[in-house]
């Protein structure tokens, strides 16, 4: 059974937003937790050490996830897609170049999920068949993982977290991550391991800017499910909290395994750490959840497409998926920090104009944003945020560079948007 097809330039329909706190909690909760999660931590651990990286990551998280939870409550303000909503704040023809953007990297990412899924399902694969076995060419999960991913995206948001996730997967997913945070207390010595501390390689600012990228990497597709939302409490709350919870444990469990079974850092180090917990049960569970990460990306990107090309979102699912499996079988797994960086300085001012443009000017009414082609007052905030990320992310990485880009991006919209609006009320006003 699939998902009715809803276009992404409408909003669905109220009668059809049926997701509650719970299907949102469990929706974000198992895409805060996966594979990309724990490497991230890992490239945290080295140089903050455990009490800074852990501090890093709450903080990040806790800021990432009030302005996901944010983003969500548009969703369901307007029943429209994430894109679609940017056509609200950035014009019809304005919301192009956001959408461009979105689809590079939710390909991108796309790939990155298969990739690591790939490589992960490989090694286990290894570790208990042996280096010479069919079950562990890297060929045959990139084409698994690939297929899988792509079938969760074309049968749609609904089916999958009402059918899979709230019945069933969301419990083997919390079993997992108590049974490698169990294994951690047993055999670890988290004392000598926090009394350690960093090698001072990484600011803490830029720490911060790295766990703040997870949820943010989020905001430009989290409209194209919580528009299926029945509440903006419910969502909001459902939506921060999991993601808050999945993020931050996984991420941290990143960084302390690195610490007391991987000082290597190397990825494949991480993972045979990880693969010895409980026979490697747990890994393989947040392996499978892995592919819920990719079937998000594939889906959204499917959907951002179809505020370009009039073509059904299945369809474009289908070939989205196919293009980054193909990715995936071609490319290396490469160290993505400077990917999640790069999408921070492009979204995060983007959706701090976004939600200044809908908390503040609109006060939540979509009646009242300009039916323009082009909002050139909300473009021109955005650009003079990215810059401000760049010059501080080049000059001045001590302090960090995504909360001063975005603040300042929306500050700037609550200026030139009243502006806009004033000079429009007055030719409103002249024509009458």
């Amino acid at each position: 059974m699939t998902t009715p097809s809803y276009s992404p330039s409408l909003p669905v329909p109220a009668g059809q937003r049926v997701f509650g706190a719970r299907d949102l909690f469990s929706l974000w909760f198992s895409l805060g937790v996966g594979l990309m999660v724990l490497q991230l931590g890992a490239l945290l651990a080295p140089g903050l050490g455990l009490a800074g990286s852990l501090a890093a990551i709450a903080c990040g998280t806790a800021v990432g996830v009030l302005l996901l939870g944010a983003a969500a409550v548009i969703g369901s303000d307007t029943g429209l897609s994430a894109m679609g909503t940017l056509g609200l704040a950035l014009g019809r023809r304005g919301a192009v170049l956001p959408a461009l953007l979105n689809l590079l990297q939710l390909v991108g990412w796309g790939a990155f999920e298969i990739i690591v899924m790939r490589d992960a399902a490989s090694l286990l694969a290894t570790r208990a068949w042996g280096e010479g076995s069919a079950l562990a060419s890297p060929a045959l999960w990139t084409l698994f993982f690939g297929a899988l991913a792509t079938l969760l995206a074309v049968t749609g948001p609904l089916t999958f977290v009402r059918r899979v996730l709230r019945k069933w997967g969301i419990w083997l997913l919390l079993g997992a991550c108590i049974w490698l945070t169990w294994n951690l207390f047993d055999k670890a010595d988290l004392g000598a391991i926090w009394a350690r501390g960093g090698d001072g390689s990484l600011p803490f600012a830029l720490g911060f800017d790295i766990a703040i990228a997870m949820p943010l990497s989020w905001l430009p597709l989290i409209a194209d499910y919580s528009r299926f939302g029945k509440r903006a409490r419910s969502v909001f709350g459902g939506t921060a909290v999991g993601f808050f919870l999945g993020n931050f444990w996984l991420m941290s469990l990143g960084v302390a395994y690195t610490l007391a079974f991987a000082p290597s850092g190397e990825v494949n180090a991480l993972l045979l750490a990880l693969a010895g917990a409980g026979l490697g049960i747990p890994l393989l569970l947040i392996l499978l959840d892995e592919s819920e990460n990719a079937f998000a990306d594939i889906h959204s990107a499917a959907v951002s497409s179809g505020i370009l090309v009039p073509v059904k979102v299945e369809r474009l699912a289908l070939a989205i998926g196919a293009l980054c499996t193909l990715i995936a079988w071609f490319a290396p797994l490469a160290e993505y920090q400077n990917f999640l960086l790069l999408i921070g300085s492009v979204f995060a001012p983007l959706f701090g104009v976004v939600l200044v443009d809908h908390f503040v000017l609109r006060r939540r009414r979509e009646e009242l944003a300009p039916r323009r082609a082009l909002r050139w007052d909300t473009l021109a905030a955005w650009f003079c945020g990215v810059a401000v990320y760049h010059l501080l992310a080049n000059f001045m990485p001590e302090v960090g560079a995504t909360l001063p880009a975005l603040l300042l991006a929306g500050g700037l919209q609550v200026l030139l948007g009243s502006l806009s609006r004033g000079r429009g009320s007055i030719g409103a006003s002249v024509s009458r």
